[in-house]
């Protein structure tokens, strides 16, 4: 069964589990201590340590092991924070931001601290001028992923960090979808990473902060880690982390050129393969394994069900595939359609059968989906003058996507070019597909007004 979904979590590399398996009988004492089972753990330590700071591009002793790669995020944006706090409370990320990062955010907002969002282009790209915009003398940190975890989109990080640091401002970089592919670029300040997405074991995480950058922890004090991440370190794990790290980096050049030839495939002929389908993320600069795309009238938790009952698994940003009625925050941002999104990232290895058979298997899928939700979009055809109104009113409140969307396709062949259809809803996505879908088809989307219950978007025939 194809598992293409490593942006979530990659499978364990060969070469952890070797180091996994071995490490648990050398790994197993306390590395503080003197005697000889502790040197011998302290050694494996130092060099998972030194291991991964090669990856990084930092110094051994400007890396620390954390629990997981939240934790380093929430670890690096809380000691950065107070430890600038006489130079100001001024956080600034992108709108496209892992989770992880945004909800520090929330904390420190909600502390008092101010919170700046840097907006994003249809790709999902920042531009350093954006950030250049959004730091001040009160900025204590800015932040920004290397590559976005949903749709691919490589960050210009390097020229964000030039413009950081002429302001004096530190950057730390969300780099845990990037790291297993090369050493992030520019005079980055703290950098955090996640051991399950390169392909080593769950519950690694790693934090760098360079020489120089103010750092305070904010938690009680411990010796272990240069006292930035408490507790007791699962050696065995580190170790089998950072030797996954070294490995995959050596094959990563081979095997992106590889992918990326997997990749552009997809590209090209599900758009093909598909009606009305976007995919989104920029075109070149994005990651090798990752392809994003959405389909219009789907429903995103359905067309998953269904190609993992064909044998495919695959992710999605839209909101249809969880319990929230809000879409993904990076396609909102974005300004992209969000129902029926499918992300898929290959695995190390995947082939180019593989790829073929999960393009065979997508278009009855959708089409499936569609049927099953009653999509039928004929052609409008302009209404014989005078038997039809010029406007109409929808109303689908409790309806979840993609049906408000369905609905609209289906009523506007029933007003005339130049009349309109208003859509009144309770379902937060429609704020995101309703333009999005006029987008594709041609009409004008003429805006939103709040009602008593939902909001009303009107829509303008156009053809």
């Amino acid at each position: 069964m194809p598992y293409f979904d490593t942006a979530s979590a990659a499978p364990l590399h060969p070469v952890a589990r070797q180091a996994l398996q071995a490490s648990l009988d050398e790994g197993w004492a306390d590395p503080a201590r003197l005697y000889r089972e502790g040197r011998r753990a302290r050694l494996l330590l130092d060099a998972a340590r030194e291991a991964a700071a090669e990856a990084v591009g930092c110094r051994a002793d400007e890396l620390v092991f954390t629990p997981s790669g939240t934790h380093a995020v929430h670890t690096g944006v809380a000691g950065v924070l107070a430890g600038r706090r006489r130079v100001g409370s001024g956080l600034v990320v992108s709108a496209v931001e892992h989770s992880s990062v945004l909800h520090a955010a929330e904390v420190h907002e909600a502390a008092g601290g101010t919170v700046t969002e840097v907006p994003v282009d249809r790709y999902g790209a920042v531009t350093a001028a954006g950030y250049a915009d959004a730091v001040g003398p009160s900025t204590a940190l800015a932040a920004l992923q290397s590559a976005n975890h949903e749709v691919g989109t490589v960050q210009p990080v390097a020229e964000v960090a030039g413009v950081c640091a002429e302001a004096g401002v530190p950057l730390l970089v969300d780099a845990a979808q990037s790291l297993a592919w090369g050493p992030v670029e520019g005079a980055w300040s703290v950098l955090a990473g996640s051991a399950h997405k390169w392909g080593g074991p769950p519950g690694v995480g790693l934090l760098a902060v360079r020489k120089g950058v103010r750092f305070s922890p904010q938690h009680p004090a411990d010796e272990r880690e240069s006292g930035r991440s408490p507790g007791f370190a699962n050696l065995p794990a580190i170790v089998a982390a950072a030797a996954s790290l070294r490995a995959v980096r050596a094959e990563a050049d081979a095997e992106a050129a590889r992918l990326r030839i997997l990749v552009d495939r997809i590209r090209r002929r599900v758009v093909r393969l598909v009606p009305d389908v976007e995919v989104v993320g920029h075109p070149d600069r994005r990651l090798p394994h990752l392809v994003t795309f959405s389909c219009l009238y789907v429903d995103g938790e359905i067309l998953l069900h269904e190609l993992d009952r064909a044998g495919y698994s695959v992710s999605s940003g839209s909101s249809c595939t969880s319990s929230t009625l809000t879409p993904s925050h990076v396609l909102r941002a974005m300004g992209v359609l969000s129902e029926g999104n499918v992300r898929v990232s290959l695995p190390p290895g995947t082939t180019a059968e593989e790829v073929n058979g999960f393009l065979e298997v997508l278009p009855g899928a959708v089409s499936g989906v569609r049927e099953r939700l009653g999509v039928a979009e004929p052609a409008p055809a302009a209404p014989e003058p005078g038997s039809g109104p010029d406007s109409l009113e929808l109303d689908a409140l409790g309806l979840r996507c993609p049906q408000p969307v369905i609905e609209l396709a289906a009523a506007i062949g029933r007003v005339p070019v130049g009349g309109t259809v208003t859509v009144v809803s309770d379902d937060e996505v429609a704020r995101l597909d309703i333009p999005a879908w006029c987008g594709m088809r041609g009409h004008a989307y003429l805006g939103e007004a709040a009602r008593e219950r939902g909001t009303a978007y009107t829509v303008r025939r156009l053809l």
